[in-house]
């Protein structure tokens, strides 16, 4: 077992979760996968299909090259190997939504090998998901069986629609650690420009394979790669949020549990999670690959690609997640906690490094992280959509580390930023918010207020800590414009604690 490995305890003993998951990608493309159909959200039913969709008879399939591209982009992202040699083959199944009656994927010859995603858990530390694969392959149509009490409507829009197929290993041990897999998958598609991310849309959404075995077998199956040491599994179709994706992996969990401990077996087969009801329910009985009868399609060459294709793609990445995240502690001395908030999204990361610039990093995070996170999650909006650009936050910030403000001022004056009263100097002097800095000015409050207050400035001596007090009544007095730091060294001297 390892460390962060989670058991669950039955009536016959402990268990272990085993999870592996194949995520869908929808590819961030104009065009579908083999036609020249517009790929699009919100279009009316059947407004984006093309008589290949459609399966019209005659018509042929025709790679689009930027497809192809981005599955290359996605695989260099995911430190896989690049097969120069790939082809497309036919799935033999039946949809009423997919006119073909197959579908075109990959199946021994995929575009993209072996590779590897480092992620993070909640505590800090991290976990390696071995990629299997990536393959290319179309989408199906949606079937509607709300419209007619007696006949079910058919929407090709999404089919023939270009989708990246990752596989990974069953490497994950725990529902957080399958959830915090497809964030972080998530995050590097979306700053490698391949998929939008959008799992409400459907564009991205994961396949979960649930298995349950005896402490040990997990192990044992790392050592041998033989899959028999672990129990059967059940996958678990479109899930399409994170917290669905850990909600249905603990009742499937438990589901096995119950039925392997009261002496029965588990089928391998498809299941789907009803959030509603928070539990999964049987589809249809898991096909193997010999099910689908699998043949390399007729209509379509093999998959060639220049190497020197691939370098340039290669060449034309973005920085990544995990090397923005170590540039931004050793750039800025981030924590490793606020480097991987600010990098969740490239444009988060973006809008801190354009407020940071010349200023105090630390507090400039604090703000973006913080203040400006919470305005923006209350109004259902991206950082993109701010209506605070970053040279306003580094303008806040500028004030509080010259002294005119103070950091609770600080906090009213974003107020009235976020309510469009202006720029943060043109508020401060509207409102006269300016610290006061005048020792002659906070002298004589200090000295009124000792000599008001014997007995507390003799407690002051014996107690120091206790001059809290008379910070807190200078602020009151001076309605929180005076500079802490001034009334802190004022006060010392005339209490006698220097």
């Amino acid at each position: 077992m390892t460390e962060n490995t989670k058991q669950i305890q039955g009536r016959t003993g402990p268990w272990e979760i085993v999870l592996g998951l194949e995520v869908h990608a929808q590819v961030a493309s104009n065009a579908k996968l083999f036609s020249g159909a517009a790929v699009g959200f919100g279009a009316g039913p059947n407004e984006q299909v093309s008589l290949v969709d459609a399966a019209m008879p005659g018509m042929l399939p025709v790679i689009n090259r930027r497809c192809v591209e981005q599955a290359i982009r996605t695989g260099l992202g995911l430190k896989a190997q690049i097969n120069l040699w790939s082809r497309f083959d036919r799935k033999n199944y039946f949809y009423p939504d997919l006119p073909q009656g197959y579908q075109i994927s990959q199946f021994k010859d995929p575009i993209v090998g072996e590779g590897e995603v480092i992620v993070e858990r909640d505590d800090g530390s991290t976990f390696t998901v071995r990629i299997e694969r990536l393959h290319l392959e179309q989408d199906a149509g949606k079937s509607l069986h709300d419209q007619d009490p007696n006949a079910t409507y058919v929407d090709l829009n999404r089919a023939g629609t270009a989708l990246m197929e990752i596989v990974s290993r069953p490497d994950m041990r725990t529902a957080e650690e399958a959830a915090a897999y497809v964030k972080k998958l998530r995050t590097i598609l979306v700053y490698l420009g391949t998929c939008d991310g959008d799992m409400e849309k459907g564009n991205l959404r994961a396949d979960v394979n649930v298995s349950v075995c005896r402490p040990g077998a997990y192990e044992k199956y790392r050592a041998t790669g033989d899959f028999s040491h672990l129990g059967t599994r059940c996958e678990i179709k479109n899930v399409n949020s994170y917290r669905y994706i850990q909600q249905a992996i603990e009742y499937e969990a438990r589901r096995q549990i119950e039925i392997l401990e009261d002496g029965g077996k588990i089928d391998q087969e498809t299941r789907l999670f009803d959030p509603g009801k928070g539990e999964t329910r049987s589809m249809r009985s898991k096909e193997e690959a010999h099910d689908y009868r699998y043949f390399p399609d007729p209509d379509l060459l093999p998959l060639e690609l220049d190497p020197a294709w691939v370098k340039q793609i290669e060449a034309s990445l973005p920085e990544l997640p995990d090397a923005k995240k170590a540039r931004l502690q050793a750039q800025y001395g981030l924590s490793a906690y606020d480097a991987g908030v600010l990098i969740s999204e490239a444009a988060k990361a973006d809008y801190y490094e354009a407020a940071a610039k010349g200023r105090d990093a630390k507090l400039v995070a604090n703000w973006v992280t913080n203040e400006l996170a919470a305005k923006l999650s209350a109004g259902g909006l991206d950082i993109a959509e701010s209506p605070l650009p970053a040279s306003a936050i580094a303008e806040l910030v500028a004030l509080i580390e010259e002294g005119v403000i103070s950091s609770k001022i600080a906090k009213d004056v974003f107020e009235r930023m976020w309510a469009g009263e202006g720029a943060p100097r043109e508020i401060v002097k509207a409102q006269g918010l300016e610290q006061v800095s005048d020792t002659g000015a906070l002298e004589k409050i200090i000295e009124d207020l000792i000599a008001a207050n014997p007995g507390q400035a003799s407690a002051v001596k014996e107690k120091p800590q206790a001059i809290g007090w008379f910070v807190g009544q200078v602020m009151k007095a001076t309605g929180g414009k005076a500079n802490p730091g001034a009334v802190n060294q004022l006060l010392k001297a005339k209490l006698g604690l220097e």
